[in-house]
């Protein structure tokens, strides 16, 4: 195994999962190192000015790779942006659009602000002063680069980014594809919101049904029952918890939250914490909560008896030092980089199944690939197919009424009958996308015998992916 040093940065931590995997590839060296390299760091400083002073905001976008255009990936806004978070989070992206086989390059961007100190109508100069810099530099486009939400970002900032974007750009017929994530209003896509949520969902789903790897690690097949752990309720956390209870019947047993941990072995209803967090501003106070640790001690949920821990908040959360205290048997990685190189090798020596980031939260990308299609095409999912297979739906169910001599109720028509809409449209296309992934990566694991876990099967999927295109570019006379 790959030697991990200690203390590893985020950035640092990427790049030794990539060296690790690229040992189990035959590309050339030229070829890896390209794959391995951030290609374009755009670093920016611009003014604002916030009430009676300027504040000069400090920006940045990292375009990873150019092997397929556009690049792709989200903005965030935190005071904790630096160059090289972004260029690790880019980097990722690039493998993570190569996993579920979504034609993007990787990119990322970044504001360094706290988006909670400032107004609204501040916000929104500073989004579009973002996006003006990026108009100019040309980094931005439906066919060049493609933002997207992230930690601190929504609908609302992407809105922001498509009207800058089309003010520079006003005969562009394509305009609307030069950002995802948008208000289904201005062209976004039904279901975005929750997609990487449900993503992470069909991931664990997934793996859990895997009969051998479920009796390897002692535990049943399927996820329903298992007792999960969730680290961060915000809309990936969120999501992920809610239909990990509601259609695959998981027992939330632990939440973790800025203010606190709470705990019930005996499991909590997930909406009723959601409903609390929103009515009392935290979720320490839960009255459905057997053990509460404090603000101090919040990072105790990644500690408790669970099967399923979903560390689902920021970077670099398991660590040499605490992931010895780790119980869970399967960590779900929906957040970006949460267990740094040297706790991963802890974890895997104990045997713990970790499903990885740049795969299990890839559901945001394919949902946002969904929304581009969309916009390029200029018409909604489901249009043109959803009455027709609804009629169609109905003649059947009339002749199979005249052959039985059976009634079909009212309810149990018109749930036969429904034709798709487009948000059944992108929750199917997003499982088909997840599983078949999922499969793809399982399938590497379990062949190449020297491939010992499943985020190293990931990254040499991902890099024999890429590294094919690069191939294909004619470098080789």
């Amino acid at each position: 195994m790959t030697k991990m040093a200690k203390g590893a940065s985020f950035y640092g931590s990427v790049l030794q999962f990539f060296d690790k995997a690229a040992a189990h590839t035959h590309l050339p060296a030229g070829i890896l190192e390209q794959i391995k390299v951030c290609n374009s760091v755009l670093r920016m400083r611009f003014p604002i000015k916030v009430g009676k002073e300027v504040k000069v905001i400090e920006a940045y976008r990292v375009q990873h790779s150019h092997h397929r255009l556009p690049t792709k990936g989200g903005i965030r806004y935190s005071n904790h942006v630096n160059q090289e978070e972004v260029m690790a989070l880019a980097t990722l992206m690039s493998f993570k659009c190569a996993i579920v086989n979504v034609p993007f390059g990787g990119a990322k961007g970044g504001v360094k602000i706290n988006p909670w100190e400032y107004t609204e109508y501040e916000l929104e100069k500073i989004t579009r002063r973002y996006t003006t810099e990026l108009v100019r530099r040309n980094f931005i486009g439906p066919s060049i680069d493609v933002p997207a939400p992230d930690y601190g970002t929504g609908e609302r900032e992407m809105a922001w980014i498509y009207d800058t974007y089309r003010a520079f750009n006003e005969k562009e017929i394509d305009a609307a594809g030069c950002v995802t994530g948008k208000p289904v209003h201005q062209h976004g896509i039904r279901g975005r919101t929750e997609a990487t949520g449900r993503g992470v969902f069909y991931g664990i789903r997934e793996a859990c049904n895997n009969v051998g790897d479920m009796k390897k690690l002692g535990l049943t097949p399927g996820i329903a029952g298992k007792r999960m752990a969730i680290q961060g309720l915000g809309n990936v956390g969120a999501h992920t918890a809610t239909i990990s209870q509601d259609e695959g019947d998981a027992v939330i047993v632990a939440v973790g939250e800025v203010d606190g941990t709470i705990y019930n072995p005996d499991g909590m209803d997930i909406h009723e914490i959601l409903k609390w967090k929103q009515e009392h501003g935290g979720i320490y106070d839960f009255p459905g909560a057997k053990v509460r640790y404090p603000r101090e001690q919040r990072n105790m949920v990644l500690e408790v008896d669970c099967d399923i821990l979903v560390p689902a908040a920021l970077e670099n959360q398991i660590t040499f030092e605490n992931a010895p205290r780790v119980k869970a048997r399967i960590v779900a990685e929906a957040a970006n980089g949460p267990i740094t190189a040297e706790g991963e090798r802890i974890l895997l020596d104990k045997g713990v199944l970790i499903i990885p980031d740049v795969f299990l939260n890839a559901g945001g990308v394919t949902v946002s690939y969904f929304e581009w299609l969309k916009n390029l095409s200029h018409m909604r999912f489901g249009r043109m197919e959803k009455r027709f297979n609804q009629n169609q739906y109905a003649t059947l169910i009339d002749l199979v009424e005249r052959l039985t001599g059976h009634t079909i109720g009212v309810q149990e028509r018109r749930f036969i009958a429904r034709g798709a809409d487009e948000i059944d449209l992108v929750r199917s296309g997003l499982e088909e996308t997840m599983v078949t992934a999922y499969q793809e990566i399982h399938e590497l694991y379990k062949r190449r015998k020297k491939i010992t876990d499943m985020r190293t099967a990931a990254f040499v999927s991902a890099i024999q992916k890429i590294g094919s295109d690069y191939m294909a570019m004619g470098i080789f006379p």
